[in-house]
């Protein structure tokens, strides 16, 4: 630094309160410091803005290099004592310290309070042998050593015996203890059992039978017992409560109804086979009257020999000869015809051994062998034919029976293939076994498997509403295993029923963009809206599936044009699905309102008067102004209240003229009811006499209702009351009147000065608070000053943040044009060379 550039300002006198101003140093110090206490301080700030989390590291002294480790870790332990140091030590001088082995305090192990646990349960219990005392507490084989020492000190000294020697034979005495022990405790038994018997045949011979004078007497001195000894009596007397068995997770449940199912398939498929059980077991043999049994066998030896191990009977060995048994049962089936054919023979030669006759009584008994073979073979041939005319029925019901294990189908066709041609039964049988033999918790991809069954399901009700005519119930039956699927993968069934929404919108869209119109929608896609309310619900504010199908739906009602009398059906069926769906929430639906009021409107006359608008998509004039009216008397009279099947939509085309009235009076009776349950779910809202104005005008001065049948005048009149009886609840919401502002009042406002001057005079406390004042104005623009240079150091840092990006951005996009140019001249040479050649 230059002495000629420092700056010194010097002050004469020094004065006591009164802020220095002579700071010595370069010119530009003091900002140099303010900008280097600012990126310590702001810069710092500004970096970790968007970080909550500070890591502090409080161990005494770890980065203080001028104490060494050795006071660093003294220093520590002095202040680990002070923090456990109590104030019940406070006084006690003569405390010495705790010493702990693993938690354990020193002090308790010395007590040697261990508790020593008895194999035997005989009265000997806790007790020791000098044995083993020695062995574990005299310092290992020490006394035992002694011991022999002293019994044996004529004799030659022996080598002294190891450690496991002598382990080994105090495991040999306590075994042979305990066998002691044992076997006095059964001599025990006996004896008591002995004692027990003889004192049962004594004491039969001691009894002597008292009088009935004496008994009765006996009787009535009884004492009466307590109500408080007959309730505790009672109360030893009551059942006692039992545990009950453990609750089975669902993945144990799944496997058990897994193996469940498969052991019925295995049944079914042997069924089919032809295979019976009770062929297959094996059949006494004839045995004729010379039969010696010489050859008789035991088909299995059920016996086992015992063994006992510490006393008691050992398990694993009978367990080992059941396995053994289980193994072997098939070797012995598969012999047992072997077994057969010996026996047959060895019978035969004992008969040949035995016959001691001549040739004649030897030919005739040959001869009669053969006759009873042969009737034997006629026998065996007919039982056959029996048991396979028996079997058939059986192989044709295992035939027809379903399968009872299925796989879960990789593709719609093969899914529809399953179902193709069942009953609606059998149907719900198939998509309940494919659940349970394709559970989630039984393999690894059963869960997608099952995701993609949600799909083909929902297209299989789609393809089904399609139909000419729609199968209806199958569906309405279908839904329950749709509801279970929904359950157990609720993301991937809202993801599907998503995508059909999303399709259906955008083909309305579609039609709308090419025509300016929409038409309602196929039979399949309101039964989609149907299923949604089922599966999802639908008093949810917002709600992933059901928010999409509302917009959906409401859209429907307010750009699709009513045309025909099916697109009327479909617009009713669409507003009960709206008020199902806000059943519970009560959510105003403008469009469901402006529907019912189009509805009304087509069923007048065009001659009546309006006094009411009618919104798109009904228009005031028109050809299809008149869809809903019924002018023929005989049809009127003829017609009765009904309720409006949703597969009538696909038959109006087949209907007569009645028929088509009829269901117009319908769709009009629908339309009141529809009417009533708005009336009944909005009355609480404060606007409802403005929303419900036009249907009551309508209804009350252009409604033909004079011309209609007499259910449907008193349908009428009831709509009519409920309207009229509903009362405002509710007062609509109005703005507070603010209070007038009050006019200026021009009195004077008298001030009492008392010198005239810079400064008047005043009083201790006024000059206070001037002076307070003074201080906060000249203190609030330091902060000010401050603030802004705050804000400029930031924007400072900001911009070159910014120029920092834009450069970087800068380089690289030369550098991805460089590459660019170079890869456009490569690609050109190589175009030239091509040419050339």
């Amino acid at each position: 630094s230059n002495p000629f550039e420092v700056k010194v300002n010097r002050q004469k006198f020094n004065i006591l309160g009164r802020k220095t101003k002579n700071d010595v140093g370069l010119p530009g110090v003091s900002r140099s410091k303010a900008i280097k206490k600012r990126t310590q301080t702001l810069l710092k700030e500004y970096k970790e803005r968007e970080k909550a989390n500070v890591f502090k590291d409080k161990r005494f002294g770890e980065y203080n290099t001028k104490i060494s480790p050795e006071e660093k870790m003294l220093r520590r332990f002095a202040l680990e004592r002070q923090k456990n140091y109590g104030k019940k030590s406070i006084y006690n001088l003569n405390e010495d310290e705790e010493l702990t082995h693993y938690g354990q305090s020193l002090a308790e192990i010395e007590k040697l309070n261990d508790i020593v646990d008895s194999d035997s349960d005989t009265e000997e219990r806790g007790t020791l042998s000098a044995e083993l005392t020695a062995a574990h507490f005299g310092g290992g084989g020490g006394l035992l050593r002694k011991k022999a020492s002293s019994t044996q000190q004529d004799e030659e000294e022996e080598k002294p015996k190891s450690r496991k020697e002598l382990i080994e034979e105090m495991i040999a005495k306590s075994k042979q203890e305990k066998q002691e022990r044992q076997t006095r405790r059964e001599s025990a038994i006996e004896l008591t059992e002995k004692l027990d018997n003889d004192w049962k045949e004594i004491q039969t011979l001691m009894v002597r039978k008292t009088p009935n004078s004496e008994r009765k007497d006996k009787e009535v001195e009884k004492p009466k017992h307590d109500e408080y000894d007959m309730i505790v009596r009672e109360l030893g007397f009551e059942m006692k409560a039992k545990p009950s068995e453990r609750m089975k997770t669902e993945e144990e449940l799944a496997k058990e109804e897994q193996a469940r199912l498969q052991k019925l398939e295995a049944d079914r498929l042997r069924r089919m086979r032809g295979i019976d059980e009770e062929a297959n077991k094996k059949k006494p043999s004839h045995v004729s009257a010379d039969d010696l049994a010489d050859g008789f066998i035991l088909d299995n030896d059920d016996r086992r020999l015992l063994s006992y191990k510490d006393g008691k009977i050992n398990i694993e060995n009978v367990e080992e000869e059941k396995d053994e048994e289980e193994e072997g049962g098939e070797e012995d089936d598969d012999n047992e015809e072997e077994s057969e054919e010996e026996s047959d023979n060895e019978n035969e030669e004992d008969s040949a051994a035995d016959g001691h006759s001549d040739l004649e009584s030897d030919l005739e008994s040959e001869e009669e062998g053969a006759g009873n073979k042969e009737q034997k073979k006629q026998k065996t041939n007919e039982s056959e034919s029996q048991n396979v005319e028996e079997l058939d029925p059986k192989v044709e019901e295992a035939k027809s029976e379903l399968p009872y294990t299925f796989a879960a189908p990789e593709s719609y066709e093969t899914f529809k293939s399953l179902l193709a041609g069942r009953t609606i039964e059998q149907q719900l049988i198939i998509l309940e076994r494919i659940q349970k033999c394709n559970h989630p918790s039984l393999a690894v991809g059963n869960k997608a498997k099952l995701e993609k069954l949600f799909g083909f399901l929902l297209e299989y009700i789609g393809e089904l509403a399609t139909l000419d005519l729609p199968e209806l119930r199958t569906i309405d039956k279908l839904v329950l295993p749709l509801y279970n699927l929904c359950q157990m993968f609720p993301e991937a069934a809202s993801d599907s029923i998503k995508f059909i929404l999303r399709d259906a919108a955008h083909d309305m869209e579609e039609v709308l963009e090419v025509k300016g119109r929409a038409t309602f929608p196929g039979l399949d896609t309101l039964i989609y809206l149907k299923i949604i309310s089922l599966l999802f619900p639908t008093s949810d504010f917002w709600h992933p599936v059901v928010t999409p199908a509302f917009m959906y739906m409401s859209q429907l009602l307010s750009k699709c044009r009513v045309t025909t009398l099916q697109d009327v059906i479909k617009g009713l069926f669409i507003c009960c699905l709206f008020l199902e769906y806000v059943s519970l929430s009560r959510r105003l639906v403008p469009e469901l309102i402006n529907f019912l009021l189009g509805v009304l409107h087509i069923s007048l006359p065009k001659k009546r008067a309006q006094r009411y608008t009618v919104v798109h998509p009904f228009t005031p004039v028109g050809k299809n102004v008149e869809l809903l009216l019924v002018c023929d008397k005989k049809d009127l009279e003829s017609w009765q209240k009904q309720n409006l099947p949703l597969s009538i939509v696909s038959r109006l085309n087949e209907t007569s003229r009645t028929e088509i009235n009829h269901i117009r009076l319908s769709c009009l009776a629908l339309c009141f009811d529809l009417i009533k349950k708005c009336a009944a779910m909005y009355e609480y809202l404060p606007s409802f006499h403005e929303i419900m104005h036009p249907i009551r005008i309508l209804l009350t001065q252009h409604l033909p209702v004079s011309d209609y049948p007499e259910k449907m005048q008193e349908l009428y009149h009831s709509v009519l009351k409920e309207l009229e009886d509903k009362e405002k609840h509710y007062t609509p919401l109005i703005c507070e009147k603010k209070k007038p502002v009050p006019l200026k009042q021009y009195t004077p406002k008298i001030v009492k000065v008392l010198e005239f001057g810079r400064k008047q005079g005043s009083s201790k406390k006024e000059q206070e608070r001037k002076q307070l004042i003074k201080r906060h104005k000249r203190e609030l623009k330091g902060a000010i000053r401050e603030i802004r240079k705050d804000n400029k150091f930031l924007a400072r840092i900001q911009l070159s943040e910014i120029m920092e990006r834009d450069s970087a951005r800068k380089r690289k996009v030369k550098e991805l044009l460089g590459s660019l140019a170079t890869q456009e001249g490569e690609w050109k040479a190589m175009k030239r060379k091509k040419g050339k050649n």
